[in-house]
């Protein structure tokens, strides 16, 4: 499945530049507000569920090369941590329902749960 199609379908905001995301593989979902947690259980392409909006998930985004972030209840990250996902590379999803939401319908979608 393709980013854009999660967008399109969870109606989700974009918050940094936009990207071909028809081209853009989406392999599988992780949800946790536990940087160490998605450190180890995000895998590459993939998608990260969180509230966080902090500058730290970008670090975190751009190291497992995630596919995209998703902050969800409509928490919104600093202009400052726009820039710096921008300047990475990192795509960031905004949507104002909670992650228990947003992960039922990932997994509606037939998304797999990430599986390190």
């Amino acid at each position: 499945m393709n980013l854009n199609q999660i967008i399109q379908s969870l109606d989700l905001k974009l918050l940094t530049e936009p990207k071909d995301f028809t081209a853009m593989n989406v392999t599988s979902g992780y949800c946790s507000d536990l940087l160490s947690c998605v450190m180890t259980g995000a895998e590459p392409e993939g998608l990260w569920v969180t509230l966080m909006a902090h500058g730290n998930i970008v670090a975190v985004a751009a190291l497992l090369d995630l596919a995209a972030v998703i902050i969800t209840e409509d928490a919104q990250p600093e202009p400052e941590t726009i820039v710096q996902a921008n300047e990475k590379g990192v795509t960031l999803l905004s949507c104002p329902q909670p992650n228990f939401y947003v992960n039922g319908k990932l997994w509606e979608m037939g998304l797999p749960a990430a599986q390190k």
